[in-house]
C-alpha cells in the first residue's frame, strides 16, 4: 500500500532524512517512531505530499505521491499533529468542508459525515462550534476528517494527544478496527500505545531508518536471545544442580533470596526450554513460583537504537 523507496531530505546542509526505506502491506497499524529531531515528521510530510523530497520516492497504492498526486493523496487520509481545525464553524460543518474537498456530494456526503462521527463518538457535539469543545474533542474531529471518504490508508500523528483516559482507549479501539481493513501508520511518543495496537514498529534516528520488526521481536533485541527468570524454593546449589539437567541452557546466573527462595536468569537456545526447565524442578520435587521469558520493554529498546546510527535491524525496512 505505501511504498517509500531511498527518500532523502536535506535542508542546506542539514540531513533531515538520508536515504529511507520501508513498504507497509495493505491491512494492519504499524507504529512511526522516532526522538525529536530525528526526521519522523519530515518523513510524514513527505508522505502525504505536503513536503518535497530532496530525492527518492513515495507510492501510495501504486502511485506516486508527486507525479500522481490526486491519486495518491485520494487512497489517503491524514491526521497531523495539530489537526488543522476551523474553530468558528461546528464539526459538522468543517467535516462537510472536508469531504467535498475529498469529491464528495449529495447522500454519500451526508452518509459519510455522520459515519465518521459515529466512529470517532462525537455526534453529540457535531453542531457545536468547536472553539467551545475541549481539546480531546477537537482531537477526535480532525480524527474524524482524516477518515472520510473511506481512504485506503490512515497516518495518524499524535492522535490521542489532549484525550481522556476513557477517550484513549476508544481511540486505540478505533485505531485497531481501522487497521484491519487498511493500512494505518501511527506516530506516537506515547510507548505503551504503540506496544498496545501496532503489529510492527518502525524506529527513526537521525533520519535512518534503525529498527522494523514486531514489538516483541524488538524486545527480544536488546537481550540478545532468548532468556527466562525463574524463582523456586530451593538454594543456589539445588537449583543449579536441576539446571544442569537442561541441555537448552546456555548459562544460569542465579542468585539467593532472603526468604529461602533463588531467583535466577537463564540465558536459552529455544523457546521450548521452558517446558523443560519446568519439568526438571518438578520431576525433583521442588517448586518453582515464577518462570517467565525476559524481555527489555519497548522503552529500553527505542532508547538503545536511538542513541545513536547503528544498522537497521530487524526486517530492513520491510513492514510486512
Amino acid at each position: 500500500m505505501i511504498e517509500v523507496s531511498h527518500l532523502t531530505k536535506r535542508y542546506a546542509a542539514h540531513t533531515a532524512v538520508e536515504d529511507l526505506s520501508f513498504t507497509v502491506p495493505d491491512v494492519g497499524v504499524y507504529g512511526l517512531l522516532g526522538p525529536n529531531g530525528a526526521g519522523k515528521t519530515t518523513t510524514m510530510n513527505i508522505m502525504t505530499g505536503c513536503l518535497a523530497a530532496t530525492s527518492g520516492t513515495v507510492s501510495i497504492g501504486g502511485y506516486d505521491i508527486f507525479e500522481d498526486e490526486y491519486e495518491a493523496k485520494r487512497r489517503l487520509g491524514y491526521l497531523p499533529e495539530l489537526p488543522p481545525l476551523y474553530l468558528d464553524s461546528t464539526p459538522r460543518e468543517y467535516l462537510d468542508f472536508v469531504a467535498r474537498a475529498k469529491g464528495l456530494a449529495g447522500e454519500e456526503l451526508r452518509r459519510d459525515i455522520t459515519r465518521v462521527l459515529h466512529e470517532t463518538n462525537t455526534l453529540d457535539v457535531a453542531d457545536r462550534l468547536m472553539r467551545n469543545l475541549s481539546k480531546g474533542y477537537r482531537q477526535r474531529i480532525g480524527i474524524a476528517q482524516a477518515l472520510l471518504a473511506s481512504p485506503e490508508a490512515v497516518i495518524l500523528d499524535e492522535p490521542t494527544v489532549g484525550l481522556d483516559p476513557r477517550q484513549i482507549i476508544e481511540i486505540r479501539e478505533l485505531i485497531a478496527e481501522l487497521g484491519e481493513r487498511r493500512a494505518v501508520i501511527l506516530s506516537s511518543h506515547i510507548l505503551s500505545e504503540v506496544q498496545a495496537v501496532c503489529g510492527t514498529v518502525l524506529i527513526i534516528s537521525r533520519g535512518r531508518l534503525v529498527a522494523c520488526d514486531t514489538p516483541e521481536a524488538l524486545e527480544r533485541l536488546l537481550t540478545g536471545g532468548t532468556a527466562i527468570e525463574i524463582r523456586a524454593e530451593a538454594t543456589v546449589e539445588q537449583a543449579g544442580a536441576i539446571l544442569e539437567q537442561v541441555p537448552e541452557i546456555e548459562r544460569a546466573e542465579l542468585k539467593q533470596q532472603d526468604n529461602g527462595t533463588v531467583r535466577g536468569q537463564l540465558t536459552v537456545k529455544d523457546d521450548n526450554a521452558a517446558r523443560e526447565i519446568f519439568f526438571a524442578f518438578a520431576g525433583a520435587g521442588v517448586a518453582l513460583t515464577e518462570l517467565h521469558e525476559a524481555r527489555a520493554n519497548l522503552e529500553e529498546v527505542f532508547l538503545e537504537l536511538t542513541a545513536y546510527d547503528k544498522p537497521a535491524a530487524g526486517k530492513g525496512g520491510d513492514a510486512q
